[in-house]
């Protein structure tokens, strides 16, 4: 073996740089799949990051995972194929050229040209795939980027509309027109499970608006509360609950009439009169801006009742339009209906409708025939802006115009109460507006039909941790609702749907070649302006006109939810390696993905092959900054990853990440100390035990001896040295354990044993065997030491390959030197076996040394007594024989010579060095005996060690005429106190 510096002088990123040129040499990962190509298949899928950012602490969290996963994979017997895959289309990379060209507007696109525009997009798509791999490659995960999947490459498109296509075949599709998230910064709708990405805290209006009542003796006018003023023009109905009771009350000052639901009579202000300059009363404004709601306890010294009916005997009452804009729905619209979603826990009891912008109002209105589907007005255009019907407000976008409406409601008389209220709201989580929810057309994919295959499917996987399985994943299941797959977009996987204008003749396309077949066009590419001019002639006849595409492209998450088909290009190629290892066996991401991700995978797979698209799974938490926030490029609040890795290294980088709580999907504040601490606690401890093996075998070379050759593992178990026998067996324990332990994906509890594993090679076996190490106790001896440690390292090296790939990798490239037959690395090792018998008695019996030696070190240092002062005597007192057999046998003279003491007399009787002292449980008994307990605590306190003998072997005891049982009276040794200096 080579030699090798101090600790002090040794750099691990350095090394580990040298590390990753060694691999490239010997194209090692090339090789490890070459190697293991005949070997059963595991089949691990990558999540698809977007190329248009550099990669951050998640991200080389969660590669870790997946790396520490598929090495041990490889190592016990897999084959393993790791390709990288990257998600190329979508609002991402459409966000990044709307700002490069400054384009805000659809119709700016359109002026461009789709064309132009897709390959812009195209062209920023790999612009970080360097830096990518880079960060990747430095971090020690082996990967295949040479043969890397993209999201726009024509197999993974074709595989997409294939999905797409089955889907369609089982009736699992249809197009409807529904109210959805909608983004305004983006132009698209967004998927329920993108909305819940970004929330935020904010202030918004909330603003009560009265509707007079069409015909009603008492004048009076529904009271109807909003917190999205710009939905007023757009109203055409007024909802009620049928089964509550409504109020019609009268204000006492304006004599003004409203009608609300009684148990939300409190909503309403409270007005009271005014004093004039002459002392009379005047009216007070019922638009006060401000007016707090009133208890109901003073609400009637405002209002008089004037009368008391169910929601249901409102039904089809007319009130006046708030606005003009859609008089031409007066026969239909503007009139009571009743719906049970309406509740009592907020506003009037009474909700406004504008059915392009609610879910529930464009259910209760299409229900009760207010409009039709045919006939609904948005009246808000893509970019959020009021169309020209809405005259006063024509282009301005509908945040902004809230103010004037409000204004406008006011000056119509109409206003009764405004204010502000925070509450949480969605944001778009790309462009970070505010999101509207806005009625368009969308083709569905009916997930609610799914959802019980959806849960059962759930229970078939195995996530580590599991809560996030049973609570988080199996509830957003629970409320799963049908998905919207189509985008109003233009960079994406268009979807394969051809339509004839009069809409009767729909055709999907599963592939490109039933494209060309019907079309008579080849086809080179699948984005929308290579395909759009494409038409198909009606089968009904020339008559009929041709079938023209829908402009619309996938929603991303359908593409990264079709990966594990689309990856290898299924059913058009690899039909047997999918069949055979479907669902696969591994996926690990982010917390986030329970409703991005792992949602989009779980369902597409249900509604192919009714099947979950993956056995395991591993789900991380959230990295954030050292203050708790956010990890944020413009606070600057976190260090860069590579500067970490070149101060630290990668491995200490990885096991600072898996040694945390973040694998448990917990959250890790990032501390860069944390990785310094790993360096200072691990690593230069485990590279100081090598240090000396090599220190301790070239010594044997320069003292004329043979050349150090190990002793082999076999002999090596029949060592006479109580310590070797620990090691030995604790190293089979590791491998155990490790196994165990991570074939059931529990990396965080892996971890910690590794690192505890590592302290005891280097804190008991290496420093309690100096002298043999050196060969102070002859050569033999020595070489059975060194022979042990070596083989202990070895080991210890492949069981931490695949969590500590580089320094591993190092050590072992020394290490094999001295072996025969030994892999050119070590990452093409199998992972160790189980050899031999483990001794778990040994084991204790070193854990119970270890317990005496930290006692008395501590009961030194308590004493001012250091280790190089000599005692002459150490008393180990406990009750177990066999402990004391333990501490007083074969590993006494480790206890005498690392405690520096010259005699231990061990003893099983305590009594001989202490007394029994009682005292009474007052939490217990302080209730019980009241003013008794004085008399009985003092009569508890008295008792003699014989009497407390007595009770112990009774279980009870008369004291004061009290009956006091085991759980009264707690009985405690007290040590007599020995002088050190007695003992010197």
């Amino acid at each position: 073996m080579q030699e090798v510096c101090e600790g002090k002088d040794f750099s691990f990123p350095s090394q580990e740089e040298k590390i990753i040129s060694f691999w490239s040499e010997i194209k090692a990962f090339e090789t490890q799949l070459e190697r293991t190509k005949d070997l059963p298949e595991y089949i691990f899928y990558d999540g698809p990051p977007f190329a248009t950012g550099l990669p951050h602490y998640g991200h080389i969290l969660a590669g870790t995972i997946k790396d520490i996963v598929t090495r041990y994979q490889t190592m016990t017997g897999h084959h393993v194929t790791r390709r990288f895959g990257w998600d190329c289309h979508g609002l991402p990379v459409e966000n990044e050229i709307d700002k490069k060209l400054g384009i805000k507007r659809r119709d700016e696109v359109l002026k461009l040209g789709i064309d132009k525009y897709n390959e812009e997009c195209r062209g920023i798509v790999t612009r970080y795939v360097e830096e990518w791999e880079k960060v990747v490659v430095r971090v020690g995960r082996w990967i295949d980027f040479k043969n890397d999947y993209k999201t726009m490459d024509l197999k993974f498109m074709e595989s997409v509309w294939w999905v797409f296509g089955k889907l369609f075949e089982k009736g699992l599709v249809y197009q409807g027109f529904k109210v959805m998230p909608y983004s305004t910064g983006c132009k698209t709708v967004l998927s329920n499970f993108e909305v819940q990405q970004n929330y935020k805290d904010v202030p918004d209006p909330e603003i009560m608006v009265s509707f007079p009542i069409v015909d009603d003796p008492h004048n009076a006018s529904f009271v109807a509360w909003t917190t999205t003023p710009w939905t007023l023009p757009s109203n055409l109905a007024l909802c009620v609950n049928g089964n509550f009771d409504y109020i019609k009350v009268r204000n006492k000052y304006t004599g003004k009439v409203y009608v609300v639901a009684e148990c939300r009579l409190s909503a309403l202000p409270i007005e009271k009169p005014k004093s004039t300059a002459s002392g009379s009363a005047g009216h007070s404004k019922t638009s006060n801006s401000k007016i707090k709601c009133g208890k109901a306890e003073n609400l009637m010294d405002s209002y008089d009742l004037v009368e008391k009916v169910k929601g249901n005997e409102l039904l089809n009452k007319k009130y006046e339009p708030l606005f003009n804009y859609f008089r031409e729905f007066s026969d239909t619209a503007f009139r009571v209906v009743a719906d049970d979603y309406v509740t009592d826990d907020s506003g009037t009891g009474i909700v406004h409708c504008a059915p392009a912008f609610g879910e529930e109002d464009y259910r209760v209105c299409i229900e009760n025939k207010i409009l039709s589907k045919e006939n609904l007005i948005v009246a808000v255009d893509d970019d959020g802006c009021f169309i020209g019907k809405i005259t006063d407000f024509s282009g301005r976008y509908v945040k902004d115009a809230d103010k004037d409406i409000i204004e406008a409601v006011k000056a119509k008389g109409r206003l009764v109460k405004s204010g502000s209220f925070m509450h949480s709201y969605p944001f778009c989580w790309r462009s970070d507006t505010p999101l509207i929810y806005r009625a368009v057309p969308s083709w569905f994919i009916r997930v609610e039909e799914l959802k019980e295959q959806l849960l059962e499917n759930n229970k078939q996987t195995y996530w580590v941790p599991d809560y996030v399985k049973e609570k988080r994943f199996h509830n957003w299941l629970e409320n799963a609702r049908d998905w919207a797959v189509s985008r109003s977009r233009f960079w994406g996987t268009p979807l394969p749907v051809w339509i004839s204008d009069d809409g009767e003749e729909v055709i999907v396309m599963d592939s490109i070649a039933k494209l060309e077949k019907l079309s008579g066009v080849k086809v080179f590419d699948l984005h929308r302006h290579n395909i759009d001019h494409i038409t198909i002639p009606s089968s009904r006849g020339p008559e009929f006109g041709v079938l023209q595409r829908v402009e619309d492209v996938f929603d991303c998450w359908f593409e990264s939810g079709s990966m594990p088909y689309a990856y290898i290009h299924y059913p058009f190629e690899n039909v047997e390696l999918f069949e055979k290892n479907f669902p696969g066996h591994f996926v690990a991401e982010g917390l986030d993905q329970t409703r991005g991700w792992f949602y989009t995978l779980m369902v597409l797979s249900t509604a192919l092959f009714g099947k979950p698209a993956f056995r395991n799974l591993i789900c991380n938490g959230l990295v954030l900054a050292e203050d708790g926030k956010k990890m944020s490029k413009s606070l600057k609040n976190y260090p860069s990853p590579m500067d970490v890795i070149n101060d630290y290294g990668a491995d200490a980088l990885r096991l600072y990440l898996i040694n945390s709580p973040v694998v448990r999907a917990e959250t890790l504040r990032f501390k860069k100390e944390g990785v310094f601490n790993v360096v200072k606690d691990v690593f230069l401890p485990w590279y100081n035990a090598y240090r000396f093996l090599v220190q301790n075998a070239k010594r044997l070379e320069v003292e004329g001896l043979a050349q150090f050759t190990p002793i082999d593992s076999v002999t090596l178990q029949d060592s006479s040295n109580v310590l070797d026998q620990w090691i030995n067996s604790a190293t089979q324990s590791l491998v155990h354990f490790v196994r165990r332990e991570m074939n059931a994906y529990r990396l965080y509890t892996v971890v910690p044993y590794l690192l505890k594993f590592l302290d005891n090679l280097t804190n008991i076996y290496v420093r309690f065997n100096r002298k043999r190490l050196k060969g102070r106790t002859g050569e033999e001896d020595c070489r059975t030491a060194l022979s042990t440690l070596y083989n202990v390292l070895l080991i210890s090296c492949k069981v931490m390959a695949p969590f500590t790939p580089f320094f591993s990798e190092g050590l072992y490239q020394n290490l094999r030197r001295v072996c025969t037959g030994s892999e050119e690395s070590i990452h093409y090792c199998s992972f160790p076996q189980v050899e031999g018998e483990r001794d778990e008695r040994i084991e204790q019996s070193v854990a119970r040394m270890m317990t005496i030696i930290d006692l008395a070190r501590n009961i030194r240092e308590r004493h001012n007594k250091p280790l190089k002062s000599p005692l002459r005597e150490m008393i180990v007192v406990h009750p177990d024989v066999d402990f004391l057999d333990d501490i007083a046998g074969k590993l006494k003279e480790y206890v005498l010579e690392e405690l520096n003491v010259r005699s231990l007399v061990p003893c099983n009787d305590t009594l001989k060095y202490a007394c029994l002292r009682a005292e009474p449980e007052f939490s217990v008994l302080g209730k019980r005996l009241g003013k008794s307990m004085g008399v009985v605590a003092k009569e508890v306190k008295a008792m003699s060690q014989k009497d407390i003998l007595e009770f112990e072997k009774a279980g009870e005891v008369t004291v004061a005429t009290h009956c006091l049982k085991l759980s009264d009276i707690k009985a405690f040794v007290m040590w007599n106190s020995l002088s050190f200096n007695a003992l010197q």
